[in-house]
């Protein structure tokens, strides 16, 4: 065994590929006789579409079918179920149940009600803005504080409860009762949301811009009435999508049925200006936390109650109090949600859903607290560290938290704080210092992989799984290398295919620690059978013990010989070794309980007479398991701390309380961090195996690193001003009034 593959930073083996524009994106990819499509969206978020005159559009050149409610095949809904890492290989899941031009309600401005089909991009485009849509339109639910009033609340579960919290509260020495908001963030990735679909001889094959190929094709064969086997999803490349790429969106059915319509390929690329609103975003949310403490600064009770806006055609949770319940001791909790509907389109899964607004306001409640107990914030966090997970009464499997904020707290210098806000200055620039935890449930769920030792040399690895970004192909290139001791050009990694074998989607941070048991096990497996091959008759090593030979740097050895695996299967005319597994979930989840940790500081710098708010520094010292690839590691934390500068500072999609739309959903308005917000970022990485997990002892790392981040912007934000930002994202507006 290479024992030197795992733990090591080769660059990402995808790399030149994408550099030099060799990778092809969905979007990318074009097909003789390929047609185009382009939505025609409603310029209303509530009421009917009464009319759709559609006589000036066809007579655009190249234009070859427009669809709609009255001109669309019957097809088939996808059962509503939960996300389950039980089933996820064999799960149908989409945000928006609702087929496309189902019927002619409309539900949220910037639905599509229709979808024209051209020889060209430009002519499809051109076409569907010559569509006059008529509407019946009615008052629009525009945002949460309208839709409690309009709609009320839905218990929406995942609540916790233990002990007496509301008495509890009353008798502590410090209590903190506070609202924090967070807005709707839209996703937004770099590349497209797209399609391409044909058919033949009646199966579908797509290109897709998807976080999940095996869940994409398993949810649209259902709403074609086909078996998952006559349905394939490509897609060995991704622009990112941070969750909105992970289920089905309408465009995806919208193009495969216009492609069967057709019988031509079809091209769907959603505009822009559309991701805003059919393809998913962060719910707003408002949450009231309620935090006490003794007066030795143990904290005595919490109580977390969360409401998030929802489309009105689905019922989407957005878990904010998940971490609340076990992140600190405290023998009284509290944790609600509920939700209320808005015309919105449907919400989905953000990069750490629930966590990420959820750990602002649970960490600036801390925050205040701490305050309010006149401890520093670092000494109250650890006073209160929960050992156990006290929501499950379970041992965890491992937590190094109370060793990431010591060695977090030391890289930062947070002994140089001045606890008194807006004591620290530097030319015309007031110094703030912050902290917050960060927090992420470890997910493992079921995988497939095959890996083939080919008699040319190669090995050749084949999973389903997406690389959305992460370095996924780089790992399992790792894996192999691990356990063959073959070099990185001899191993061909073919990922995003749903035609090999099933795998989860590529989010929740679960990939990486479900996929690398599975093609360790697969390439074990290939092993045994080159083994087995090379003790046969007329094999090298004939009338010897498999269970002896093993396999190092390409060779196999008995300990007084090598021998090259290929000759081994050359000489007896085998094309390959071949080796297939399937892995579990995590084991033994009623006796451990597995959870990431982690802590952010932060330096952010003020300079009142510009009005300028900048985050000048980060530390991030993060305990997720093993790592894998401390490179590909690091990226993966520090591209989510820019993300959570982002959240705190920037990012908010805005709607026009006339009509609903988003008013800034585009790169020009919906405002993200740029190089020049870039903060000086340093990750530490604990690099502690947690080995009950699975046999690598990695646990997930992608969403981890924007928990909390928000949060501690605020808290330095708070130590700079001495104002206490309670609703993000915090713009100078917030700072100046």
């Amino acid at each position: 065994m290479n024992t030197t593959a795992i733990g090591a930073a080769p660059r990402r083996i995808d790399g030149r590929l994408k550099v030099t524009g060799a990778a092809l994106y969905t979007a990318d990819r074009s097909f003789p006789g390929m047609l185009h499509a382009y939505g025609v969206y409603s310029t209303v978020a509530s009421g009917r579409l009464t009319g759709l005159d559609t006589a000036e559009a066809r007579r655009v050149p190249g234009v070859v079918d427009i669809l709609h409610h009255g001109n669309f095949p019957r097809l088939f809904k996808t059962p509503k179920s939960p996300i389950s890492g039980a089933t996820i290989l064999t799960a149908s899941i989409t945000d928006e149940h609702r087929l496309p031009f189902e019927d002619e309600t409309i539900v949220y401005g910037g639905q599509m009600v229709a979808l024209v089909v051209a020889d060209t991009f430009e002519h499809a485009r051109e076409a569907a803005c010559r569509v006059t849509a008529r509407y019946s339109a009615a008052s629009a639910v525009v945002d949460l504080e309208h839709g409690i009033k309009a709609n009320g609340l839905k218990d929406a579960g995942a609540g916790h409860s233990r002990g007496q919290p509301e008495p509890a509260f009353e008798a502590a020495a410090a209590r903190v009762d506070a609202v924090y908001r967070t807005p709707v963030e839209t996703h937004s990735p770099m590349e497209m949301h797209a399609t391409l679909a044909w058919w033949e001889n009646g199966d579908l094959h797509l290109y897709e811009a998807t976080q999940g190929a095996t869940v994409h094709r398993n949810t649209i064969a259902q709403v074609f009435g086909l078996t998952p086997e006559r349905v394939t999803v490509d897609a060995p490349f991704i622009g990112s999508g941070f969750g909105s790429k992970l289920f089905m969106w309408p465009h995806s059915v919208a193009a495969s049925a216009a492609a069967q319509m057709t019988g031509r390929p079809v091209k769907l690329v959603v505009p822009r200006a559309y991701t805003f609103t059919t393809t998913g975003h962060r719910p707003e949310t408002r949450q009231r936390l309620r935090v006490a403490a003794s007066a030795d600064g143990k904290i005595t009770s919490i109580r977390h109650e969360s409401v998030n806006t929802t489309s009105f055609i689905e019922q989407y949770l957005e878990n904010c109090g998940g971490m609340t319940q076990s992140v600190y001791s405290c023998p009284n909790v509290m944790v609600s949600h509920h939700t209320t509907n808005v015309h919105r389109g449907a919400p989905t899964s953000m990069r750490a859903p629930g966590a990420a607004p959820g750990l602002f306001a649970l960490e600036s409640a801390i925050d205040e607290l701490a305050l309010a107990c006149r401890m520093d914030p670092l000494d109250f966090r650890l006073a209160n560290i929960s050992t156990r997970d006290e929501s499950n009464n379970l041992p965890w499997s491992s937590n190094h938290l109370r060793e990431a904020i010591e060695q977090g707290a030391s890289q930062f210098g947070w002994h140089r704080r001045d606890p008194r806000p807006g004591s620290m200055t530097e030319g015309s620039e007031v110094i703030g210092y912050g902290m917050a935890v960060c927090n992420w449930d470890a997910w493992r769920t079921p995988a497939e992989a095959r890996v083939r030792l080919r008699s040319d040399g190669m090995a050749q690895v084949n999973c389903a799984v997406q690389d959305i970004g992460t370095g996924m192909y780089t790992i399992v290139a790792q894996t192999v290398s691990e356990l063959t001791g073959l070099p990185f050009e001899k191993i061909d990694v073919r990922l995003g295919d749903s035609a090999s074998p099933a795998a989860p989607v590529a989010g929740g941070s679960w990939a990486t620690a479900s996929v690398l048991p599975a093609v360790a096990e697969a390439t074990r497996n290939a092993i045994g059978e080159l083994r087995g091959y090379a003790t046969q008759e007329g094999g090298p090593f004939a009338g010897g013990k498999a269970e002896e030979l093993t396999l190092k740097d390409g060779k196999l050895t008995d300990g007084k010989r090598s021998v090259d695996y290929a000759s081994v299967l050359n000489a007896q005319r085998f094309a390959s070794a071949e080796g297939v597994a399937r892995t579990g979930r995590a084991p033994d989840t009623d006796k451990r309980s597995y959870m990431s940790f982690g802590v952010h500081f932060v330096e952010v710098r003020w300079d009142p007479g510009i009005s300028r708010l900048r985050v000048a520094r980060v530390v991030s010292a993060i305990d997720v398991g093993r790592v894998i690839n401390p490179l590909t590691a690091r990226n993966q934390v520090e591209g989510a701390v820019v993300m959570g500068v982002g959240m705190a500072l920037f990012e908010a999609t805005e709607y026009d309380e006339r009509n609903g739309m988003p008013g800034n959903n585009n790169y020009a308005e919906y405002v993200m961090p740029v190089h020049a917000d870039q903060p000086e970022i340093d990750v530490i990485l604990l690099d502690y195996p947690d080995l009950a997990f699975n046999e690598f002892g990695a646990r997930g790392i992608g969403e981890i690193g924007i928990t909390g981040l928000a949060a501690a912007v605020a808290n330095a934000v708070h130590h700079a001003t001495g104002r206490r930002i309670r609703e993000l994202p915090i713009t100078k507006e917030k700072l100046m009034g």
